[in-house]
Formats: structure tokens, sequence, C-alpha cells
């Protein structure tokens, strides 16, 4: 890189010789001129490393800049991880705590119905009658009806179904009628004896029958079907299983 208006050094050719070498004029004058060369290349490569060090100071600051943000893209990643493990922990808890006092709920409701029968024995009366369920009579009838299963349901409907194994398997079928697309409440109003009562609200009409034979977790008969109430049985290998 030449500076512009730099003294140029003469060639070794151009300078006139004297009798005992060159003119001393000359020679003085390209020493100066030499000397001025070196100057400015010295200032320029001066200039040129102030440059080339502020630019890698520039550069220094970009990577400090981009690991700071690269460190905190990370942070912000494992909080979010943190968040999301935390909800999944609530969520589990939550449906578990909501099982346990499901769970609870029936089990009271079972004693409860066990006091019911108590009394009524003890006072002669017809338990039935003392439970409000009269409209259900427990197993009076053995026998089976063939159903419609497309027949449609709107509204508020009861189902008793029975008998049932454990609480699990009441769970398990009211999860499943839960599912049903136009179900929007459900309720277990009552446990006894392996038989249990639920309370249905549908919104919209809907063949209840078929939707429970795809959904519920075993196999079961039906004993009566119309209006707004629905008896099933469960099988006894369901039951067994």
């Amino acid at each position: 890189m030449t500076s512009e208006g730099a003294p140029r050094v003469p060639r070794m050719g151009s300078f006139k010789r004297a009798l005992l070498g060159y003119r001393r004029g000359p020679v003085d004058e390209a020493l100066v001129a030499r000397d001025g060369r070196i100057g400015d290349l010295e200032r320029e490569l001066a200039s040129l490393s102030e440059m080339v060090l502020e630019r890698e100071r520039a550069i220094g600051d970009l990577r400090d800049e981009l690991r700071e943000a690269n460190q905190r893209h990370d942070e912000s990643l494992r909080s979010l991880e943190a968040v999301s493990r935390r909800l999944d922990e609530i969520q589990a808890q939550a449906r578990g705590q909501a099982t346990r006092i499901r769970m609870k709920a029936l089990r009271e409701a079972v004693e409860v119905s066990r006091r019911v029968q108590e009394l009524a024995q003890r006072l002669g009366l017809d338990p039935a009658a003392l439970s409000g369920n009269g409209d259900f009579p427990a197993a009076a009838s053995n026998g089976h009806v063939e159903a419609d299963v497309a027949e449609l349901f709107e509204g508020l409907i009861k189902v008793e179904i029975g008998p049932l194994g454990d609480f699990s398997q009441l769970v398990g079928f009211e999860d499943a009628a839960g599912q049903i697309g136009a179900t929007s409440e459900i309720s277990v109003e009552r446990f006894s004896e392996g038989r249990a009562t639920l309370a249905m609200r549908l919104d919209e009409p809907v063949a209840l029958l078929r939707e429970l034979e795809e959904r519920a977790p075993f196999e079961f008969k039906v004993r009566r079907s119309g209006g707004d109430s629905v008896i099933l049985d469960v099988d006894d290998e369901a039951q067994a299983a």
C-alpha cells in the first residue's frame, strides 16, 4: 500500500559516479527519501495494526454477546422444561386426588346404603323405599330383553349397572360414559351391593346403548331400556375379570 505524495527512493543505477564513488548529494537525498518512506510505512503499519485490534475487539464483543444470548436461551429452555414437568406433576396429582375423592365418596355412599338397609330391616321396611330408588328394583327379574342399540336418548338419563366386582370397574364405566360427546354431566347417585346408578345429562339425541357398548371396559346385557332409564347387567365373565 503506497501513500499518496510519499517520496520515491531513486534506483542505484540513477546515481552519478565521482572519482572515489557516488556523488554525496544524490546519495544523501536518497537516504532521506528512504528514511521518509520507512517512516510512512511504519505509520501505515501502526494504523493497520490498530484497525486489526479494533476489529478483533469488536469480534470478541460479538462473541461474548452471542454466548450470553445462547446462555439465556438455554436457561429459558430449562425453565420451560421445569415448568412443563411441574404442570405434568400437578395434573397427575390432581387426577390422583380426584380419584381418591371419588373413591372415598363412593365408599361413604356404600356405608350409608348399608346403614339404610340395616335400619330398614330393623323397622321392617322396604330398603328401596328408604333409598329413593324405587324406580330401579334390584334384580327383581333375572330375564333380559332385546334392546334397540340405535334407540336415541336425550336429557337426564338414569343408568343402573351391575353387578360390579370393585370400584375400579365403576370408575372405568363412568369414564367411558363421560367420553360420549353428548354427555355434559355425569355423577354416581348410588352404589350398593355391587350395583351402581349413574345420572347422565345428554345435550343432544344419542344412541346411548351403542355408545356404551363401544366404550365400556366390559361387556353387559340390557335388562330394560326406555324413557329416561336404562338397566344393564354385567356378564359374569366380565365381573370375574
